[in-house]
């Protein structure tokens, strides 16, 4: 079964984005009160140039000794991120991801804007139910009555 981005991976989500100026104080304390790990980072108008996770925030800023209020995002995101479109299929998401050892994608429309972020555990998820149903099906089969 082959399963979209948009909208069997993600449905609805409320997009954390900032703009390159914000702090990376700002932004983890989003993070934190979203439950998120990872946010989008926008130019002036509003279009994605980079992400910001809490593992890029822990390598980045803390092991480096920088000031997370005196920090921009900017100054650490990773800049020109893989992003996803809504109709890629979830199949290849997941091989982009594990082949570049990335835990957060942003989906982007055809402007550039962020409309979601998907991660590993939205995948994980999804083919966790695909093999249930699967399996579902296969005991159904196997331990189905004979037509007599």
């Amino acid at each position: 079964m082959s399963r979209k981005i948009i909208p069997d991976i993600v449905d609805h989500q409320d997009i954390v984005a900032f703009n390159k100026t914000a702090s990376i104080h700002d932004a983890v304390q989003a993070m934190s009160s979203r439950n998120i790990a990872a946010v989008a980072v926008t130019n002036g108008d509003g279009n994605l140039i980079g992400i910001i996770s809490e593992r890029d925030m822990t390598h980045r800023v803390l092991a480096c000794g920088l000031n997370p209020q005196a920090t921009h995002l900017v100054d650490v995101m990773t800049e020109n991120p893989e992003t996803l479109r809504a109709g890629d299929d979830a199949h290849d998401a997941v091989e982009l991801m594990l082949g570049r050892n990335i835990r957060h994608l942003p989906v982007i429309d055809d402007d550039g804007k962020v409309i979601a972020m998907v991660s590993m555990r939205d995948l994980l998820k999804a083919a966790l139910q695909d093999l249930d149903t699967a399996t579902s099906l296969a005991r159904d089969e196997a331990f189905a009555p004979a037509n007599v």
